[in-house]
């Protein structure tokens, strides 16, 4: 492994349609129009990415999300993932000698990763141009679009 593409989780979990979901896999777990066009980018142009959540830190798809909950990096509460438990993380789900990575998240989530890798990494945010989410969703739809008209 030596690209790595990170997505944020997003708000709309699947208990907000199906309340009774119980644990669910995080490739599955969050279901936000948004998310889902990351996850969709993430899987078109890279063999390895994980989801970065507030309250879980980086989820691999296959790792369980157990029930929903109510966290972002901006909001103000003890619950969220320290950096020094996102620094475990990447070594304990071997992440941590990744040089290339690419953020498809906003500001919030560069404030994050700017605390977490060094300027050895290159760390890059291809939405960082984006006024908002909707054109940052326009931006992954354009990507994927474009990728799938070269098949």
């Amino acid at each position: 492994m030596n690209r790595l593409c990170i997505i944020p989780c997003g708000s709309r979990k699947i208990w907000d349609i199906h309340a009774a979901a119980g644990p669910t896999e995080a490739r599955q777990a969050y279901v936000g129009a948004f998310h889902k066009a990351c996850q969709r980018y993430a899987v078109t142009f890279f063999t390895d990415w994980v989801i970065l959540s507030a309250k879980h830190g980086f989820l691999l798809p296959d790792d369980i999300v157990p029930s929903n909950y109510d966290l972002a990096f901006n909001h103000k509460s003890t619950d969220i993932i320290s950096i020094d438990s996102l620094r475990q993380q990447l070594v304990d789900k071997r992440l941590d000698h990744i040089k290339d990575i690419v953020m498809l998240g906003g500001k919030k989530h560069a404030r994050v990763m700017s605390q977490l890798y060094d300027p050895s990494c290159s760390v890059t945010y291809p939405l960082s141009d984006c006024k908002g989410i909707g054109y940052m969703l326009q931006k992954l739809n354009n990507e994927l679009l474009a990728a799938s008209a070269q098949k």
